[in-house]
């Protein structure tokens, strides 16, 4: 049963226009916990942190909880350990840390309010106290340009050590919006505002429509109070024992369902048997035990052509125990070679009909995917593969390799695109447990190969990747982008350094607010 989705239902059914702004915290809103917190790990880990600072952060943190310092405090006092340190390596930093913690922690529920914000032509903005550093990759994925943040003071591409006021703090972010509402022609009495902390009630009071998300027990009183809708989302945060246990089970039924198989080989020696027995097994009790359903579009499509190339958009650990569930029998599959040197699944995935290749080196992968070929011809097995090679950050689509395509040329059968929606609700990439969620599932129809030439398969390639890009509901790729994609930097330009920002390109004077629209790897303010 899916979750309901009271905020989301109400941007469905709301008035169109840019005139209306969506407007969203950061910490807690669009991500779980706090950005701040992940930086200061992520640092400590790196040993970037001396025992003075460790020591004196722990104490300013302290007495921040404890009330005795203000927000303004607590950011001058992380200023002064950013003193003398190049900017440009806090925007390095900013996406090492987006990549390893940050992207995880998006709320697939936020994501799906600001898409259906944006599909209503609402001016999305971020409104929030953190820094860009951390905010601004996560709004390059949302698609969010409009960023109202906390700043650092920087002079000729270097902290000074001081913060610029006023902070994007309390009445700080009612003047945010407010510049905003300048700008664009906004009406805030129509406009939205998502938060999850009561630090945010001057700007909640200042909207139209407020939103708590994810409240603290605070904004929660006052919510009742008020009789503003509240929802809380459950896809992020800290798991559960009932999380970790269905996960661990979920993993391990690979074994059990193998198991289970060894019996019909025995019996019947046939290991093809075996294997599609354990194979619609392991699909069925994995996604049942981590409470994940399949909604699946065009299921007819699994069947009508086989054998073929089921091809597949990589976004989750999940996606192995779906597609297992969906195709369930007569396939293989194409591996990592890192995968085959794990005790028991290496072996258990090579007795199922996976093929392990090395991704670095392209000729041998090609070799080691000539027995796929005679699987298809001479077994009439179907093979699946994702073309992104890799699972994604987010649902966002990546570039596709060119292995599927040419093995479904060679092989002469077509290629069947299966199209994943959201199983990154299930797992993120770098997350370990599985959590119940409703995936959508599109299968598209056949894509017949019979008369593709390797001299026309970027355009094949292209095509196909742009019917991902349509039914996932992302711009589709020209020629031209494709053209520029497969393109390599020159040899020149790539072995120099990063050029040096323009001076044109520096951030505001001391005291002037941050910039609006931060692009990354820029120079800015935050």
């Amino acid at each position: 049963m899916p979750r309901p989705q009271p905020h989301l239902d109400e941007v469905l059914a709301s008035e169109p226009g840019s005139h209306i702004a969506a407007l969203f915290d950061f910490d807690g809103t669009i991500i779980s916990g706090y950005s701040a917190t992940a930086m200061l790990r992520e640092k400590f880990q790196r040993r970037e942190m001396s025992v003075e600072e460790i020591a004196e952060t722990a104490q300013v943190v302290a007495q921040h909880s404890l009330g005795q310092l203000g927000f303004s405090g607590l950011m001058s006092a992380a200023a002064k350990f950013m003193k003398g340190v190049e900017e440009e390596s806090f925007v390095e930093f900013g996406e090492e840390l987006y990549k390893k913690h940050i992207a995880r922690k998006i709320y697939p529920e936020t994501r799906a309010i600001i898409e259906a914000h944006q599909a209503k032509g609402h001016r999305v903005a971020i409104i929030s106290s953190a820094t860009i550093y951390q905010i601004e990759p996560t709004a390059r994925d949302l698609g969010i340009t409009d960023i109202k943040c906390s700043a650092y003071e920087i002079e000729d591409g270097v902290f000074t050590g001081d913060i610029i006021r006023p902070l994007c703090f309390g009445d700080g972010k009612v003047l945010a919006a407010e510049e905003l509402a300048a700008e664009y022609g906004l009406d805030l009495d129509q406009s939205f505002f998502y938060s999850d902390s009561d630090d945010d009630i001057e700007l909640l009071e200042r909207v139209g429509k407020p939103r708590p998300l994810n409240p603290n027990m605070k904004l929660k009183g006052i919510a009742d109070e008020r009789n503003w809708p509240v929802q809380r989302f459950a896809s992020r945060g800290t798991p559960s024992w009932i999380d970790y246990t269905r996960t661990i089970y979920a993993t391990g039924s690979l074994v059990g369902a193998f198991a289970a198989g060894l019996p019909i080989w025995a019996l019947t020696r046939s290991q093809r048997e075996a294997a599609n027995f354990s194979i619609g097994l392991f699909g069925d009790f994995a996604t049942a035990i981590t409470g994940v359903e399949l909604e699946v579009e065009d299921e007819r499509h699994l069947w009508s052509s086989r054998p073929c190339v089921f091809i597949f958009n990589h976004q989750s650990k999940a996606d192995v125990m779906i597609l297992a569930k969906l195709i369930r029998r007569d396939m293989g599959g194409v591996g990592k070679k890192e995968i085959k040197d794990i005790p028991i699944l290496g072996k258990l995935m090579e007795w199922g009909g996976t093929v392990f290749v090395d991704r670095a080196d392209g000729k041998s992968a090609i070799k080691a995917m000539e027995p796929l070929v005679d699987a298809i011809r001479e077994e009439g097995k179907s093979i699946c593969i994702s073309p992104e090679g890799t699972r994604t950050l987010t649902p966002k689509l990546a570039p596709f390799k060119k292995g599927a395509f040419h093995l479904a040329m060679q092989a002469g059968v077509p290629i069947v695109p299966i199209v994943i929606h959201n199983a990154t609700d299930v797992a993120p990439k770098n997350e370990f447990v599985m959590r119940p969620a409703t995936v959508r599932v599109t299968v598209l129809p056949p894509v017949d190969t019979s008369k593709w030439s390797a001299r026309t398969m970027n355009a094949h390639v292209r095509d196909v990747r742009n019917m991902f890009l349509r039914a996932l509901g992302q711009a589709e790729e020209s020629a031209e982008e494709a053209v520029a994609a497969e393109a390599p930097p020159p040899a020149a330009k790539a072995a120099k350094p990063a050029p040096k920002k323009a001076a044109a390109k520096k951030p505001p004077a001391k005291k002037k607010p941050p910039a609006k629209k931060p692009a990354a790897g820029k120079g800015r303010a935050g």
